[in-house]
């Protein structure tokens, strides 16, 4: 048996409405801007969800190294094990952003697993297989107390039968809001805890899979993983998962979960919505400085990211405008010599950052925080 689906109220009904209004709207800007400084944008909010994911199971890696280990740089200050999650984590949710428009796609207990094995692959063992159902029980435990169990999975053997209940309601014709399956999926698949390990970063997964093929935005545009790893976020999803109860009991009303969900996909999509605004005034304001200093125009994209991020490296600025390592060089010793840049670090781990020159009407408004609005509030 999985949770069964809440009925929405009318309020529910009205905020759903509301970010379908602001996901269709970005939708169309999205479609409209110059390819430059949305693919940027792309990059970093992938990078986002990535390491937000990443930190609500405690491994920490910054967005800003997330983007830089994602392009392929080396020397990031990082562990050895948080760049492994990292590159796991990125290659798994790169999969499902290409599943986005597979003509002929279903889910199958074989999709499930191959994507836990991308996440997980590199800690497989025969004690803790990856790309397997568990063989045995499992806890979450207490965050406070190790030895106390939060929550204990459904029995092993009890997983296939689930987990093919699961997919079958997953490739189900329904005429509901793709958001609100992509939340009870997400809640079912954590519940089940079909794995040793990875459960929580797979249900997130699934969820933004879900929004994915939904076909309205790109998934790195929808995913609420980058508002779920914000701390007090995180912590009230772990109390809404607590709430649930300490084991498996699918016989319950869930409108609370469905709430929060609807909750974060509203603030996510403001926030998108908010960088969104952020990048496009900061390329404006950079392309009239660089014009003005009689500077290439594809020097815009160094300073966004720099602007944007708070620093860039030779290699992504060099991808991002299909340069030559030479080319790229001089551009930014060029920025560096007019005061637009300063470097920091020696070779491949230097790094850029603003210096003095840097125009401050960009670093103002790159700088601007946004006010959140609670939709249930309202």
């Amino acid at each position: 048996m999985l949770f069964p689906t809440p009925r929405l109220s009318p309020n529910d009904e009205r905020v759903l409405a509301e970010i379908d209004s602001m996901r269709e709207s970005l939708r169309h800007q999205v479609q409209a801007a110059p390819a430059t400084w949305v693919d940027g944008l792309r990059k970093y909010l992938t990078a986002d969800a990535v390491a937000a994911s990443n930190s609500i199971e405690g491994f920490r890696v910054s967005t800003i190294d997330a983007q830089d280990l994602i392009a392929g740089e080396r020397d990031v200050e990082v562990s050895a094990e948080n760049r492994d999650e990292t590159l796991a984590y990125q290659r798994m949710m790169t999969y499902v952003q290409t599943l986005h428009d597979v003509v002929d796609f279903r889910y199958d207990k074989g999709l499930l697993n191959g994507m836990h094995w991308m996440l997980q692959g590199h800690r497989h063992s025969p004690r803790r297989p990856s790309g397997q159902w568990r063989r045995g029980p499992v806890y979450v435990t207490d965050p406070r107390d190790p030895s106390v169990a939060a929550y204990t999975a459904p029995d092993a053997d009890l997983v296939p039968g689930l987990m093919t209940e699961l997919v079958d309601w997953l490739n189900a014709d329904d005429d509901g809001s793709a958001l609100v399956k992509a939340a009870m999926a997400h809640l079912n698949l954590v519940s089940i805890h079909p794995w040793p390990d990875g459960n929580g970063r797979m249900s997130r997964s699934l969820q933004t899979l879900l929004i994915a093929r939904e076909g309205i935005l790109a998934p790195e545009f929808s995913s609420v993983e980058a508002w779920l790893g914000r701390p007090g976020n995180t912590w009230e999803y772990y109390r809404q998962l607590s709430d649930r109860g300490s084991s498996y009991r699918p016989d319950q009303d869930v409108t609370q979960w469905l709430r929060f969900n609807l909750g974060a996909y509203h603030q996510q999509a403001q926030t998108v919505q908010g960088r969104w605004d952020r990048s496009a005034a900061v390329w404006e304001q950079l392309e009239t400085a660089t014009t003005e200093l009689g500077l290439d125009p594809r020097t815009v994209s160094a300073l966004h990211d720099v602007a944007m991020t708070g620093r860039l490296r030779r290699a992504r600025y060099e991808q991002a405008e299909g340069l030559s390592t030479q080319q790229a060089q001089r551009d930014l010793r060029d920025l560096g010599t007019l005061g637009l840049l300063v470097a920091s670090g020696r070779t491949r781990a230097r790094v850029y950052v603003a210096g003095p020159q840097f125009p401050e009407q960009a670093l103002t408004t790159a700088q601007t925080p946004m006010t959140l609005t609670d939709p249930y509030a309202a």
